[in-house]
This record gives structure tokens, C-alpha cells and sequence, in this order.
């Protein structure tokens, strides 16, 4: 890990001057003004692709970029959610799917994930879009992640803190699928979202 050793010297060396206020600011205030939901896949870097400062972004990230519908009892997805919203008030959500995305084509494909059950259990929060996306015979991979950006909306608009701000006029959600080869980010139309959110 040499490497990071020379990233965070560059980092305190030729970064970190330039940005000292930011820093000295944000050292006392955290109020970014939206939750991103992300896949944890190492190619997709929310900060990168929304060209944003530290500060400004509320990062989930996990292996399918999914939100679990509301239920009783604490996970961290749902406790993410509750804070950004209840406690930091953003006011945008989105929910980012990308093309190649492991999840997604492991659901596809029907891969073996027997030996990944943890996996295969999280993925199970998928299952809504996967039905979906194979309604006229096999799954697509970017049919699915699209599908699965707007069930993961659906899940939002299930948790309450979120349910309150949609009503309130509060937040709104937006869901995008980053294509890594070409760079580009589309936004799924609002006929995708949740109706509370268009």
C-alpha cells in the first residue's frame, strides 16, 4: 500500500492548502444537500462524477446500490437514510445504478452464488426488479439496472423520514444510470419514479 502513503502526502502537500478553508469550514458544519446511493463498486466514485467538494454529498454505497423497503429495526442503509434526511435535511436523493455492474449481472445471468450467501441474500432486494426486467423472457443487464434504479426508489418513498419529506415538498428523488465507458449519466424520466417524487 505504498501507494496511499504517497496519495495522502500529495494530498496534505498539494491539496489540502488550496482547499484549508473548505476544510476549516467543514471542520464545524455538515450539511450536504444530497444523499447519493451508489453501487460500492470501485469504478463508480460519486465525488468524481459529480465533480463535488468534500461536504457537499452524503454517500451510501453498497453492492447493487439497493435500498431495502422500510421495515421495523435498524440496518445501516436505513439509518443512512433516517439521518441524512431527518437529522441533515438534504433535499435531493439519488440513486445511482451503472453499466457492468456485478449485482445486476450476477442476477441476470442466474449466476451460483452459493458460495457468496451473504451476497445472494442482499441481492434478494432486488428481486422486485429482477421480475421486471424479465417479464418478456430473459433479463437484460441494463434493462435491469434501470428497473433496479426505479424499485430502489419505490424503497425509498417506503421509509417514513423520507415519505414526510416527499409530502412535505421537502426532497426530491432522482434516479441515474452512469454509463463508465463513455462517461455519460442518464436520468431515468419521472414516469420511473415514485409517484410522491415527480
Amino acid at each position: 500500500m505504498p501507494h496511499f502513503a504517497e496519495g495522502i502526502a500529495r494530498f496534505q502537500r498539494e491539496v489540502f492548502p488550496a482547499k484549508a478553508g473548505l476544510f476549516a469550514r467543514l471542520a464545524t458544519v455538515h450539511r450536504p444537500g444530497t444523499l447519493f446511493i451508489g453501487c460500492s463498486d470501485a469504478r463508480v466514485v460519486p465525488e468524481l462524477i459529480t465533480q463535488t467538494d468534500p461536504g457537499e454529498l452524503f454517500v451510501i454505497r453498497n453492492a447493487g446500490n439497493l435500498v431495502p423497503a422500510h421495515t421495523p429495526g435498524a440496518d445501516g442503509v436505513t439509518a443512512s437514510v433516517e439521518y441524512a434526511v431527518a437529522v441533515l435535511g438534504v433535499r435531493d436523493i439519488v440513486v445511482c445504478g451503472h453499466s457492468a455492474c456485478g449485482a445486476m449481472t450476477a442476477l441476470a445471468e442466474g449466476h451460483d452464488l452459493s458460495a457468496a450467501p451473504a451476497v445472494a441474500a442482499w441481492l434478494r432486494h432486488a428481486d422486485a426488479s429482477l421480475a421486471r426486467a424479465t417479464a418478456g423472457g430473459t433479463a437484460d443487464v441494463a434493462v435491469l439496472v434501470r428497473e433496479n434504479v426505479a424499485a430502489q426508489l419505490a424503497n425509498l418513498a417506503t421509509h417514513p423520514s423520507v415519505a414526510r419529506a416527499l409530502t412535505a415538498g421537502e426532497v426530491r428523488l432522482h434516479g441515474w444510470v452512469f454509463d463508465i465507458a463513455d462517461g455519460t449519466v442518464e436520468e431515468l424520466p419521472a414516469a420511473a419514479r415514485p409517484a410522491l417524487a415527480a
